[in-house]
């Protein structure tokens, strides 16, 4: 009797486990979804889908409150050690992370909203470049954790370098824009917000591939991330 009632409760507490991974991917699924509109809302100049992405955050924000509440649950009630112990302290991290993605979707949202009523400045084919490599990022990001593949995990921890790459290019062309017509200064502006919105968002899914690796290995990854972003040190200079 004692050995059945000690499987149930070992059944249980996987089943517990595996429900904070699921949340974990719900909501990462939610702000790659708002990420996603916010870039489709920018380059469509749809003002109906970058209202509903901004409408959408209150329910991130929730979403990250009953992961919170869970996570602490299991940390109260299952006392859990070593390996399952990380994954519920990564999954509370990578609830902040997320949250932190979908206030970047909202604010890419929010000036989108703007440039929809400005006239075009530039190309926005680096946007679209950019938006889809941060998402596949965070994708591969969070089925690293649903999976526990720390290989999975690496691999977007050495990506992030290429996102930064894209990153530079528009800051410097945009940059150029202002340079050339003071009259872009506003529209261009607006754009470097998302950018770097967009560079944030692949920032916080290198920390969660960082804390799936940890999870899964009980191993940091190297300190020396892979970094590519140079945009503090450019210089644009005005054209003859």
């Amino acid at each position: 009797m004692a050995d059945e009632q000690s499987e149930h409760i070992v059944k249980s507490y996987g089943a517990a486990l595996r429900r904070l991974r699921d949340m974990a991917a719900t909501m990462g699924g939610m702000v790659e979804s708002q990420t996603n509109d916010a870039v489709t809302a920018l380059v469509r100049r749809d003002t109906a889908l970058a209202a509903r992405v901004v409408e959408g955050d209150p329910r991130v924000d929730e979403m990250e409150r009953e992961i919170e509440n869970f996570a602490i649950e299991l940390l109260a009630l299952r006392q859990p050690m070593a390996a399952d112990l990380r994954v519920i302290v990564a999954a509370l991290k990578i609830a902040g992370d997320l949250e932190r993605i979908g206030d970047y979707a909202a604010n890419a949202a929010k000036r989108a909203l703007v440039l929809s009523q400005l006239p075009p400045v530039s190309s926005l084919n680096g946007f679209q470049r950019m938006s889809r490599m941060v998402l596949q990022n965070l994708k591969s990001a969070i089925d690293a954790l649903v999976e526990g593949d720390a290989d999975k995990a690496s691999e977007v921890w050495r990506s992030d370098a290429s996102i930064d790459e894209i990153y530079n290019g528009i800051f410097r062309e945009l940059l150029t824009h202002m340079m050339e017509d003071p009259r872009n200064i506003t529209a261009a502006t607006h754009l470097l917000f998302i950018a770097k919105n967009l560079e944030r968002v692949g920032d916080h899914a290198t920390n969660i591939a960082e804390l799936v690796h940890y999870a899964v290995k009980g191993e940091e990854l190297s300190a020396d991330r892979p970094k590519g972003d140079t945009s503090a040190f450019a210089v644009v200079r005005p054209r003859d």
